[in-house]
C-alpha cells in the first residue's frame, strides 16, 4: 500500500467550546490498526473526524491519502463503518437495508441488491436475509452491521465496538471474520473496542488514547516478535547477590517489599536457571508467576506514563 492507512497532522478538534483532541500527531501504516482509551479518551470524535463528520480546528487528518476534511464525499465512499449503536430500519428487511446502504456509499441499486445477497451470505445470515431486522437477536445485528460495511466493497473498515454485547459464541465468530478479512482481502481495518483481547486478536497496531491527547502508539507485530518473558515471584531470603547474579544471565530485575522480585528474562534464560541460582543463594521461591508482556501491559504502561488511569477503557 502506498498511502499510510491513517496520517494525523497536529490534529485539533473543538466541540461547542470544548477541546476534545488535543495535537494529535502520528502515522499508522499497518493493515489492522486497533483504537484504545478510557471512556471520553476522543475515541468518537477521532472516528467521526475520520469520516469527515467533524472539521478539524487546526491540522489535519488523511485517510488512505485523502483529507479527511476536503475529501470527506469522496473517502466515505471508500470507508464502510460498523457503528456501535444500531441504526436500522426495524421493519425493512436485512437484506433490503443492506441493499439501501449499499446504495447509499455509492452502487447502483442492481449491484447493490447483488452485494447486499453476497454480504448477508458472508457473515452467515443468508436464511436471515428475508426477515426484518426488527426481528433479529443482537448478535444477528451486529453481523447485519457487518454485512452494510462490506457491502460496497471499502478500502477501510471501521468497527466500533464490535462486539459489544454478544455472547462468546456470537463474539468467536465475529473476531473470525474479521480476522478472515483481514487475512484474505486488501481491505484496512481499524477497530476500535473497550475489549483488549478483541484488538490483540485481530490488530497489528494500536493507537492509545487518552485525554484527547496519544498516549502511545504501539506496533504489535513488533511487539510479539520481542515478547520479553516475565517471571513474577515471591520470595524468602533473597539478598542483593541473588538478583545480581540473575543480572549477570541477561535478566532485568525490580525488587519490591515483602521479598517480591520481577524479573524479565531473555529468551536464552530458561526458568530452572532460575531455580538454581535462588538455592545457590539459599532463597526460597514460594511462589511465581510466569507470563509474556501483553496488550494489557502495554496499556497500563501508557496510562501510568500519562498519569493516573482514571477510568474504565
Amino acid at each position: 500500500m502506498m498511502n499510510a492507512t491513517i496520517e494525523l497532522n497536529g490534529l485539533e478538534v473543538q466541540l461547542g467550546n470544548r477541546t476534545i483532541l488535543h495535537g494529535l500527531t502520528g502515522v499508522l501504516k499497518s493493515r489492522a490498526i486497533g483504537l484504545l482509551g478510557p471512556n471520553g479518551a476522543g475515541k468518537s470524535t477521532l472516528i467521526n473526524t475520520l469520516l469527515g463528520f467533524h472539521s478539524p480546528s487546526k491540522g489535519s487528518a488523511r485517510v488512505l491519502g485523502l483529507d479527511s476534511h476536503a475529501n470527506g464525499n469522496a473517502l466515505r465512499s471508500l470507508v464502510g463503518y460498523m457503528p456501535e449503536n444500531e441504526a436500522f430500519i426495524s421493519k425493512m428487511s436485512g437484506v433490503r437495508f443492506v441493499r439501501y446502504m449499499a446504495e447509499i456509499s455509492g452502487l447502483p441499486p442492481d449491484q447493490a441488491m447483488e452485494r447486499a445477497h453476497e454480504a448477508f451470505v458472508y457473515v452467515g445470515l443468508g436464511e436471515a436475509r428475508y426477515r426484518p431486522v426488527g426481528t433479529y437477536s443482537l448478535g444477528m445485528k451486529q453481523l447485519a452491521k457487518l454485512a452494510q460495511a462490506i457491502a460496497h466493497g471499502p478500502k477501510l473498515l471501521i468497527l466500533d465496538e464490535p462486539t459489544n454485547g454478544m455472547d462468546p459464541p456470537a463474539r468467536k465468530r465475529l473476531i473470525e471474520l474479521i480476522r478472515e478479512i483481514r487475512e484474505a482481502s486488501d481491505i484496512c481495518l481499524l477497530l476500535s473496542s473497550h475489549l483488549l483481547h478483541d484488538v490483540e486478536e485481530t490488530c497489528d497496531e494500536v493507537l492509545i488514547l487518552r485525554n484527547g491527547q496519544i498516549a502511545s502508539i504501539c506496533n504489535l507485530a513488533e511487539e510479539r516478535r520481542a515478547n520479553r518473558k516475565f517471571l513474577e515471584l515471591e520470595t524468602i531470603g533473597a539478598q542483593a547477590t541473588f538478583t545480581s547474579t540473575l543480572e549477570s544471565l541477561g535478566c532485568e530485575c525490580a525488587v519490591f517489599s515483602n521479598g517480591r522480585i520481577k524479573v524479565v528474562m531473555p529468551d536464552s534464560v530458561e526458568i530452572r536457571e532460575v531455580f538454581k541460582v535462588a538455592a545457590d543463594r539459599g532463597v526460597q521461591i514460594r511462589r511465581m508467576n510466569h507470563r509474556r508482556d501483553s496488550l494489557e501491559d502495554i496499556f497500563l504502561n501508557a496510562m501510568e506514563q500519562t498519569g493516573a488511569a482514571d477510568g474504565r477503557i
